[in-house]
């Protein structure tokens, strides 16, 4: 419940995500009072002791304690995460403060992919057959018995950055040992326990989508379905279009919806975003993967409300405040967004047609958030996109035309 001395938002930015000027525009926008904490401290900081805050992500309950001496100068109505961490460092504020929120074991079942697996399959909700697997394992012992094809995945990088399909002993022999070399990596291998174990599970074949939604006193609400018009059958699981509304026949979607509901219940979520990537095939729906956060990078522009001029970010800013909510229905039009492929390894010296690219019909706007000099790497070693394509249209059929259309204009010079 709103608390009627306050509307300050207490929003949890880890300092590398991209979200950071969509929030601050919705936050804006509401009139809100903004704190941005992160796990670093800001040079501002000193200045405007309100504006920002500096929170041990690392430890969710010590941020929680950190957030609540802050809270005792500085009142906090509503707390968000952006990210499956902060998402979790969210949970425990909430708890502290009495915030709105999602209890902490719910936000960590959705943050450790095989800690959700156990739960969704203890539900009976429809996830793939799955193991989990230590680093320090003689494949051997467990290669030639597996059920092919499988997936390989780290227990919590996202992006699909680690992500490989095997369909042998010996592609998964090698898959293993290129997973083992990505937790090894500077920027994940001191970050826990996780890093040493690899979840391997059935390959789902079917089309794929993805689904944002918004939980409010434990119902879901889905906002959106987003179509992948790109077969993601492997071996790497780079993402690349999103086009809604989804093109799958209605009795799909009802199903893959209830499949979503299904999970929220199952992880005892109860508020907030959710992010959910499901698949469709003979069988029915089954559940890849779900977040207890929004779309990640950029994409959350391609989604407008009501008659187009609510973000995705006010709803959940609105909801974490207690403010009214408007229309959760998306706009009439069909709208899409491009993750830029990522087109070899190298260094980027120049990305060339970026101009002719927002000449394409139908295209709203291309970001990029490469820089030059900035090392591209490509899935599954790499998890950044270069860039975003935004486009809306009468049907996702010209949208996605626009989209690859304007791809097609780019130029990638890279050393």
């Amino acid at each position: 419940m709103l608390r009627p001395y306050t509307r300050r938002l207490l929003l949890l930015l880890p300092t590398t995500t991209y979200r950071t000027a969509a929030f601050v525009e919705a936050a804006r926008r509401l009139g809100v009072e903004l704190t941005v904490a992160s796990e670093r401290p800001s040079t501002f900081e000193g200045a405007q002791p309100a504006a920002f805050l500096t929170l041990d992500f690392a430890a969710p309950e010590r941020a929680a304690e950190q957030a609540a001496e802050f809270a005792r100068r500085h009142p906090v109505a509503g707390v968000v995460g952006v990210d499956d961490d902060t998402a979790v460092v969210a949970a425990a504020i909430a708890g502290r403060l009495e915030l709105t929120g999602n209890p902490v074991a719910a936000a960590l079942a959705a943050r450790d992919k095989h800690m959700q697996r156990v739960e969704l399959a203890r539900h009976g909700a429809p996830v793939p057959r799955f193991e989990l697997h230590g680093l320090g394992e003689d494949v051997t012992d467990f290669a030639a018995r597996l059920r092919y094809p499988c997936v390989l995945k780290p227990l919590r990088l996202a992006a699909s950055r680690g992500v490989i399909r095997a369909d042998d002993p010996a592609g998964f022999a090698a898959a293993f040992q290129r997973v083992g070399r990505i937790l090894a990596q500077p920027d994940v291998v001191g970050c826990g326990d996780w890093t040493s174990r690899v979840l391997v599970e059935d390959f789902i074949p079917g089309p794929e989508v993805a689904l944002e939604g918004l939980v409010v006193a434990g119902r879901l609400h889905v906002l959106a379905l987003f179509d992948k018009p790109d077969p993601l059958d492997g071996p790497f699981f780079e993402e690349s279009i999103y086009t809604t509304p989804s093109r799958l026949p209605q009795r799909a979607q009802a199903a893959l919806g209830a499949c979503a509901r299904d999970a929220v219940v199952a992880l005892g979520i109860r508020e907030g975003p959710v992010h959910a990537e499901l698949r469709w095939n003979e069988s029915g729906p089954w559940l890849i993967e779900l977040a207890a956060r929004s779309i990640g990078g950029r994409c959350s522009a391609a989604l407008r409300f009501g008659a187009g001029e609510t973000s995705l970010e006010e709803i959940i800013i609105r909801h974490a405040l207690g403010m009214p909510l408007p229309s959760l229905e998306r706009e009439r039009q069909a709208s899409g967004v491009m993750m830029i492929p990522v087109p070899t390894t190298g260094v980027l010296r120049e990305l060339r047609g970026v101009a002719a690219a927002r000449t394409v019909p139908l295209i709203e706007d291309v970001v990029i958030t490469a820089h030059p000099g900035q090392m591209l790497l490509p899935w599954p070693e790499g998890w950044r996109y270069p860039g975003f394509i935004f486009a809306r249209g009468e049907t996702p059929e010209v949208v996605e035309v626009a989209l690859r259309t304007a791809h097609r204009r780019l130029e990638f010079i890279i050393e």
